[in-house]
């Protein structure tokens, strides 16, 4: 059903040293329903504990050892290539190439400065040869889980990580859509922002990967990349910074995803939906209930798009191989 997870086997337990800490389980797909994109423009990374990676390249699944990965650490990112500007699947396949080539990182500084220098050597690369038309752009959501560390997100646009327990289903990232920029400006209420965000979707986008950001001046697209953070965002937004150290917790489990997932007319009611398919399953058994959820019981008002999801479940105490990172 997912291709990723047919071909190279990302349903797959992390071993963080010696300890399965963690359940991995990620899917990519064209789309669901009848009308389909013509291609997926989206894009995945997972290095598990061992240094196996699995990634989309050309438009199909592949596979490869990173040398010299840390074990135990891990490596999750979801990519949205942006369509509507033209080569959205090659700036999200260029992006998990670069992804692969950045060595593993046990700081938010470091990571930072490499992916921002990953962002600037791609957008020169494809200013170079798309010099006609919007530059191409894709969102980056990921996670860098070192093994004696607290793991660490790094994001930008509106793919989403998500907290999904079995009361409830909580955002841990903010979109950066033109709704985002009015709340930042105090334009736009808490309410209105929720309504307008988690109530309904549209595809605009007001910063992404390659791409730049229109954040403070829609009017114009600035080359860099802006991480919001308690300073530019809005008082109730202020805990979701887009570049921060988390805090997982036992027995929980975390969902990336691209925004194929919630195009639709009430994206609300489709994700109150999965902490009853969530509920005691480990991760590829979560992972074939949403793909399974959103194939036979589309929420309204789907809209053809691409899908791409990883979940990762902490193991939950009781056992001693099952004890978190510390710190995390």
């Amino acid at each position: 059903m997912n291709e990723i997870m047919n071909a190279c086997g990302t349903n797959m337990l992390a071993a963080a040293m010696d300890a399965p800490l963690f359940e991995l389980a990620a899917g990519s797909k064209i789309g669901v329903g009848p009308a389909r994109r013509a291609e997926n423009q989206d894009n995945l990374l997972v290095i598990d504990g061992a240094g196996r990676a699995s990634y989309l390249a050309g438009g199909q699944p592949a596979c490869s050892q990173v040398a010299g990965w840390p074990p135990g650490h891990l490596r999750l990112a979801v990519m949205d290539g942006m369509g509507g500007h033209g080569h959205g699947r090659e700036a999200a396949e260029s992006v998990a190439a670069g992804l692969l080539a950045i060595p593993a990182c046990a700081d938010l500084d470091s990571l930072s400065r490499h992916l921002d220098g990953l962002h600037r050597r791609l957008q020169c690369s494809f200013d170079g040869l798309h010099e006609a038309g919007p530059r191409p752009g894709t969102t980056l959501t990921m996670l860098e889980i070192a093994p004696s560390g607290a793991p660490l997100l790094w994001h930008a646009g509106d793919s989403r990580l998500y907290d999904i327990t079995a009361q409830a289903v909580v955002p841990l990232t903010v979109d950066h859509v033109p709704a985002t920029v009015l709340a930042m400006a105090g334009l736009l209420g808490e309410e209105s922002w929720w309504r307008q965000v988690h109530g309904s979707h549209t595809p605009q986008i007001a910063q992404a990967f390659i791409l730049g950001n229109t954040l403070f001046d829609p009017s114009h697209l600035d080359d860099g990349l802006v991480a919001l953070d308690a300073a530019t965002l809005p008082p109730w937004l202020r805990a979701l910074p887009d570049r921060r150290v988390l805090h997982l917790r036992p027995g929980a489990i975390y969902l990336l995803a691209t925004d194929g997932f919630w195009s639709c007319s009430d994206p609300a009611e489709f994700v109150a939906r999965w902490p009853r398919l969530f509920a005691g399953k480990d991760a590829p058994a979560c992972l074939d209930a949403l793909f399974g959820e959103i194939a036979e019981r589309p929420p309204v008002g789907l809209q053809p798009d691409n899908l791409s999801a990883i979940v990762l479940r902490v193991r939950a105490p009781g056992h001693d191989e099952t004890a978190l990172p510390q710190g995390a």
